[in-house]
């Protein structure tokens, strides 16, 4: 859809800024099919926040790639929008977890704990990059995700330690979400090939990650499944279907009346 920056490594920088903001996008997406439809209106306005918030990480992130490929390219300069809606699906970098379906409060609640403890210690390490522009996202973004893990850590316990019916809900969600949480750390090209210390590798945050979990979960009286295969592709642009259903609902505007002004 873009043309990429000749220079090999603004090409990496471009895909992981594009990483970082497809994730939160879709996630956000997610997210704001909630608005209206929580369990009680404090929550319905809470997470429809988080969506918000997420989207808003989204676009400076997209704005920051759009930034970089502009830089380099001398043909019609892109947006944050066209990089938003104007790729296929194989051109998007998001975690497979953020597109799978809300299903029911208890698998939400779970997305959102894992994705949003993996994203406080990705900013954590962030804010130190060697890159300005990641680096003053990533401090934005991390008070933003402070409170999402707290919010979700606490709906965890809710729900864990809560009734039989809320607790069966979690421990479902939980077993469905755990085989898509091992891509968060398996760290990409565009990460493992960063010699000016500008991303960071998602490895190096499991362990904390991991901690975190399981602090959470033996206080709402939950543990996590016994390790299994874990899906992967999401950053390289294999996806399951449920993206596909996604991006034709975000992209009717822009694929309906091309190059459409209000």
């Amino acid at each position: 859809m873009h043309s990429k920056p000749t220079n090999t490594y603004k090409n990496y920088l471009v895909d992981y800024a594009l990483h970082l903001a497809d994730s939160s996008l879709i996630m956000g997406h997610r997210l704001s099919e909630w608005t209206g439809h929580g369990p009680m209106l404090e929550q319905d306005i809470a997470i429809t926040n988080i969506a918000l918030d997420l989207i808003g990480q989204a676009r400076n992130f997209y704005q920051y790639a759009a930034e970089i490929i502009n830089s380099e390219n001398s043909e019609k300069k892109i947006t944050e929008d066209d990089l938003a809606y104007l790729r296929d699906s194989f051109e998007y970098k998001n975690l497979l977890i953020t597109e799978l379906p809300n299903d029911d409060w208890a698998r939400t609640i779970g997305k959102i704990f894992f994705f949003s403890v993996m994203q406080f210690y990705v900013y954590q390490k962030l804010i130190h990059s060697s890159d300005q522009q990641f680096s003053a996202i990533a401090e934005k973004s991390f008070k933003e995700v402070t409170y999402h893990v707290k919010w979700s850590s606490d709906w965890m316990v809710r729900l864990g330690d809560g009734t039989e019916e809320s607790r069966k809900r979690m421990e479902t969600a939980i077993n469905y979400l755990w085989p898509y949480t091992g891509e968060m750390f398996i760290p990409s090209e565009f990460e493992l090939n960063d010699k000016n210390k500008v991303t960071i590798n998602p490895a190096d945050i499991k362990d904390d990650w991991l901690n975190k979990v399981n602090s959470v979960l033996a206080e709402a009286t939950l543990s996590l499944p016994a390790d299994t295969w874990m899906h992967s592709g999401g950053k390289n642009g294999i996806h399951t279907e449920h993206l596909g259903y996604i991006l034709a609902e975000m992209q009717f505007m822009q694929r309906a009346y091309p190059g459409l002004e209000w």
